[in-house]
């Protein structure tokens, strides 16, 4: 299975959540999957490709030749896909992936969350979209978007996305 995962590329974040990534690019690895991502080397996504990486994994890389002036790119991806913009990245994301996992981030993180879980709303896939909460890092948006549903604005968000604290869960959420 291809997975994509959203995350971080921030060199600042505390080592909970790299070591997190990693452990899950290591686990990927062993269970036969590609992971499909940004193709950064820092923060949780760096993390996550070289757990797989150092597992004897594949990856593929999808980003503009430009996002290196932002952050370096990872020179160990199997296959690495220059892409003009960043719509056409998020595109060959949906693409080239059969599953989601969402990994703390920032904007350009919950960007790609929405966007992806909106399409799934609008049925333009089918995808397992898993949230890693590591460290209950995803709490307040949870509350947020059940509050949002309390009050008529969306449709219940476990038909839309899964929560997963560990691993093992994001496994058994891919498994099912």
């Amino acid at each position: 299975m291809n997975i994509c995962i959203y995350g971080s590329g921030s060199r600042k974040i505390d080592e909970i959540y790299t070591d997190a990534a990693y452990e899950l690019g290591c686990m990927m690895a062993q269970k036969g999957h590609t992971l499909v991502f940004g193709g950064g080397d820092t923060g949780v996504m760096g993390a996550c490709a070289h757990g797989v990486h150092d597992s004897n994994g594949n990856s593929i890389g999808i980003a503009p030749e430009w996002i290196g002036n932002f952050e370096p790119l990872c020179e160990e991806c199997s296959e690495f896909i220059y892409v003009d913009s960043m719509d056409k990245r998020k595109n060959g994301f949906l693409g080239k992936s059969d599953a989601f996992i969402v990994l703390p981030g920032g904007i350009g993180t919950l960007d790609e969350f929405f966007e992806i879980v909106t399409l799934k709303k609008l049925k333009k896939h089918d995808k397992e979209i898993i949230v890693f909460n590591i460290d209950g890092f995803y709490n307040k948006m949870f509350e947020m978007i059940d509050e949002m549903d309390e009050k008529g604005f969306l449709y219940k968000q476990e038909e839309l996305f899964k929560i997963a604290n560990d691993i093992d869960e994001i496994f058994t959420h891919l498994d099912d």
